[in-house]
């Protein structure tokens, strides 16, 4: 399965393909040229479908991620926690609702694009959704990185999710942040954890 809009990405780039290898069936002219840029376009395919794909999940215990990735900052702010996760470009970029909830409102803020493991991407250009639950106001952000600058959003205000969700993607890595109220829960991963977006635990309800 892919990611809503691979197709745009994957489409062009398959269509490519068969052209070349077409053209190297039918020994044209410049027979080898066509044979190297099918090699070229063959790579590229796949580095597209595994970066587009998009497996079902069952949602998991707690509070879940909302990426794919490795865990890097875990640190109170006030009356909320962040849960940091960067992803690479071999992770799903697919991100997950991490509890049931509906979302309230949804904004793009910020300037720049700095990498996203540096505190300074805290200011990037970033998509926050703003989440209504049962532990209280919740939020996931989106955040941009040097390469990573696109921001797909799949919900929109008024979307009622449920844990483990398609929320939104980000084109080519970057970074996700959870803000959990902190007088309702405990974060139960570490900096330098993986996870993964829907599945892992990343924090419980407190009783």
């Amino acid at each position: 399965m892919f990611a809503p809009g691979a197709g745009r990405w994957l489409g062009p780039v398959a269509a490519l393909l068969a052209a070349l290898v077409g053209a190297v069936v039918l020994d044209a002219p410049l027979r080898l040229a066509f044979l190297g840029g099918s090699l070229v376009a063959a790579g590229a395919v796949v580095f597209l479908a595994v970066f587009f794909r998009d497996p079902d999940r069952p949602p998991g215990e707690g509070i879940v991620s909302a990426a794919d990735g490795r865990v890097r900052a875990v640190h109170r702010e006030g009356p909320r926690w962040r849960i940091s996760v960067f992803m690479n470009v071999t992770n799903v970029h697919v991100n997950r609702a991490p509890v049931a909830g509906r979302v309230e409102a949804t904004e793009v803020a910020g300037a720049g694009f700095r990498a996203a493991f540096r505190p300074e991407a805290d200011h990037n250009v970033r998509r926050h959704y703003h989440f209504a639950t049962a532990l209280g106001p919740v939020e996931v952000v989106q955040i941009t990185g040097v390469v990573a600058r696109r921001l797909v959003p799949f919900v929109g205000e008024g979307s009622v999710l449920r844990k483990g969700d398609r929320l939104g993607m980000i084109v080519l890595g970057s970074r996700v942040d959870v803000l959990l109220p902190a007088d309702r829960v405990a974060p139960v991963v570490h900096v330098g954890d993986r996870v993964a977006a829907g599945t892992s635990p990343i924090a419980r309800e407190l009783p």
